[in-house]
């Protein structure tokens, strides 16, 4: 299957504006993402509780279809809990500000990811983590982002209660993919592909 998104490219826009406040920083990955890939990338931020795993944090879509998201995700007061375990799904996340602690099963001494450092999920695995007084991500995830949708939204249902944050992550990512939907089928009416990211230098 042709994804949309490079994991290098993403890689090389979440170090860009390095340094600056956090707001712009997101401001700065969000337009040099958009360069690399034109049409793809909303440049509008919505943010939207999310817990899962234990985990309360909040993101916000850059990109959503059927099988690839992009955001930004983090908590400015820090948390904890499970990353989730996906069969179909692999999952990187490009810190852009903070700390977070990881372990796997069995693992006696604990992984520290600082700014400018990468964690990649990889299929079937599962680890702890802890975002530690705040922590800034951007992630992607590739594969059949619906068999995610159990484990991200579970513990709204089942323990927050919270009915307007469900309508919300239902809401912002069934308009990202809609949009995405229409835009990858003008370019197919086109006669055009997908462009791939230019690498950022």
């Amino acid at each position: 299957m042709a994804y949309v998104f490079d994991p290098d490219v993403l890689r090389a826009a979440a170090r860009a504006g390095s340094g600056l406040p956090l707001e712009e920083r997101l401001r700065t990955v969000t337009r040099e993402l958009a360069k690399c890939y034109p049409g793809r990338i909303s440049e509008e931020q919505e943010w939207v509780f999310s817990n899962a795993g234990g985990v309360m944090g909040q993101f916000s879509i850059l990109y959503a279809s059927l099988t690839e998201y992009v955001i930004f995700f983090g908590s400015p007061i820090g948390s904890s809990g499970h990353t989730g375990r996906y069969s179909f799904v692999k999952d990187w996340a490009f810190l852009l500000d903070g700390e977070l602690w990881y372990f796997e099963q069995g693992q006696l001494s604990r992984d520290v990811v600082r700014a400018g450092d990468e964690v990649v999920l990889e299929f079937r695995r599962a680890k702890g983590y802890r975002i530690v007084d705040h922590a800034w991500i951007l992630e992607y995830a590739r594969g059949p982002i619906v068999t995610m949708l159990p484990f991200g939204l579970a513990d709204a249902f089942f323990s927050t209660l919270d009915g307007r944050t469900i309508c919300r992550t239902f809401r912002l990512y069934g308009k990202h993919v809609l949009r995405n939907w229409r835009t990858a089928a003008g370019r197919r009416a086109q006669g055009t592909s997908a462009r791939p990211g230019a690498r950022l230098k």
